[in-house]
């Protein structure tokens, strides 16, 4: 079996356990001082990062190690419910990881305690990834887990919508208990977000349908699921923002708005958590920004109604996109998968923002010229 390689800031464990710990029986501070390594675990301890030196995107790493014992199980299961509310995640057996920060230093070091206090062993480390997982990857595990609880939300939210009469008003009582059943659905999207470190995917989809199903339920008579149907005047050399970590429905947003709405448009990739919105700035595929998921539209197809753009090569193109970033099926297009890979490839090759639109550009651009064609009927 292939060991990951993991380089070992500082133990901050319970003394208790420290000499079964992972990286060997010490962890003094004169230990650390000096860089060494355990080959029998194939770690590296250093010492650890300070905070001043620690970025938003480096953050470094807490990796709680632990040993359950096997009885009684209601434990290792109450163990696992409290990792999960933290949000972490496990990225081997028995290991679990959150990004550095006090909060975090803080929260596992009494899931550490329970742990020991339950009779089992357990090791909290601040590391950075070697070998065999990269921090990318660890990342991309984070922002599985939250998709999949956004996504769920998802799911309760469309069921909920059935529930709205086609036609008429809503009684006042039923009103009420869909009103009820929206601020759950609420209030669990808000929980995931304090624990979406990485900004999923999933997010901008969920809250879409949550304020389309909010206005639904307030108003007198249900709204048809469309855009608005306003056009918006197209800028010139504006300055677009959404989240970094660009992925299908950001990428093709930005292609879309600097080939067919604001060819001088300027991008701004910024972290979500950070960011301050300016005067002037146009936000995408972001929460709360001008255009974003509304409904069951992803912010491309939102784009498009906004716009009033009506170029039939970029419906496909629509579609496509909606189906990956919504996870619906809706149009169960046979180019899914195939696009899916080529995104996919393009985030993990690609950290850069600039550089994942740069190539997302160039195979949007074929695909878009491959549909035109098609549509005339010409040579593919």
């Amino acid at each position: 079996m292939h060991a990951r390689m993991i380089a070992a800031d500082l133990f901050i464990a319970h003394s208790a356990v420290a000499a079964r710990s992972p990286c060997g029986p010490s962890t003094s501070l004169d230990s650390i001082a000096a860089e060494r390594v355990d080959t029998r675990y194939a770690c590296t301890i250093t010492r650890r990062v300070r905070e001043k030196d620690k970025t938003a995107r480096d953050p470094g790493w807490l990796l709680l190690i632990h040993q359950i014992p096997p009885k009684p199980n209601y434990f290792r299961v109450k163990i696992w419910r409290r990792l999960q509310r933290l949000g972490a995640v496990g990225i081997k057996n028995s290991v679990y990881a959150l990004p550095s920060s006090e909060q975090a230093q803080e929260d596992l070091n009494w899931v550490l305690r329970e742990i020991v206090e339950g009779g089992g062993d357990a090791s909290l480390v601040e590391a950075r990834l070697v070998e065999g997982l990269n921090d990318e990857q660890v990342k991309e595990m984070f922002r599985a887990a939250r998709d999949a609880e956004y996504m769920a939300v998802a799911s309760d939210a469309r069921e909920l919508a059935k529930r709205l009469p086609r036609r008429g008003e809503v009684a006042d009582e039923k009103r009420g208990e869909m009103e009820a059943a929206l601020a759950r659905l609420q209030k669990k999207v808000n929980e995931v977000a304090l624990i979406d470190f990485f900004h999923a995917r999933s997010r901008e989809a969920v809250d879409g349908l949550l304020k389309d199903l909010e206005e639904k339920i307030a108003a007198r008579r249900p709204q048809p699921e469309t855009a608005p149907a306003r056009a918006v005047e197209k800028p010139d050399g504006a300055t677009w923002v959404t989240r970094t970590g660009i992925h299908v429905d950001r990428m093709a947003s930005a292609w879309l708005i600097r080939r067919f709405i604001d060819a001088k448009a300027k991008f701004k990739f910024v972290s979500s958590r950070e960011y301050r919105h300016q005067p002037g700035e146009l936000r995408f595929d972001m929460f709360d920004g001008e255009f974003t998921h509304q409904g069951e539209l992803c912010s491309f197809e939102v784009l498009l109604a906004r716009f009033e753009i009506t170029d039939v090569a970029l419906r496909p193109i629509a579609e496509i996109v909606h189906d990956i970033d919504l996870k619906d099926e809706k149009y169960g297009r046979p180019d899914n998968a195939g696009f899916e890979h080529l995104i996919n490839g393009i985030a993990m090759a690609h950290p850069e923002d600039e550089v994942r639109l740069q190539r997302a550009s160039f195979v949007l651009d074929d695909l878009y010229e491959y549909f035109k064609r098609k549509r005339r009927g010409g040579e593919p």
